[in-house]
């Protein structure tokens, strides 16, 4: 299969997912409406998919969101494929993905960088060598 038709796929199935979680269609109550997916990988025989979650929550509350998800996956899996409309459906996993959270500490570090160098006046004095210049 093209790689352009495999990403066409991996955004339909994102896309599905995505609408799935928001509207509350997966009964599970340990699933976060919060949720979002944030990548997937699809394998190059379209059988199996990784579907990684990201949320704004605890991470606590993501386990449990994953878990819930994991377990509602049959009846993902089958509404998916209703709207993908191929031969196979894959087989979906999924993944916790922390990436919005170390994204946050890596700009909270970078603010507090900033935040001290702001706080400290730059020693820029230009040196003068011994003949003044």
């Amino acid at each position: 299969m093209s790689e352009y038709s495999q990403k066409r796929i991996e955004s339909k199935l994102m896309e599905a997912i995505s609408t799935l979680i928001v509207t509350g269609e997966i009964k599970q109550p340990n699933l976060s409406t919060l949720c979002s997916v944030s990548r997937l990988e699809l394998s190059k025989d379209n059988a199996y998919a990784t579907v990684y979650i990201s949320s704004v929550l605890s991470d606590g509350s993501l386990e449990k969101s994953v878990a819930a998800l994991q377990s509602a996956a049959g009846f993902i899996q089958k509404r998916v494929g209703a709207f993908l409309k191929t031969r196979n459906t894959p087989k979906l996993t999924f993944k916790a993905d922390f990436c919005i959270k170390d994204g946050q500490k890596v700009n909270e570090l970078i603010d507090s960088l900033v935040d001290d160098s702001q706080d400290k006046p730059l020693d820029l004095e230009l040196r003068k060598d011994e003949n003044g210049q």
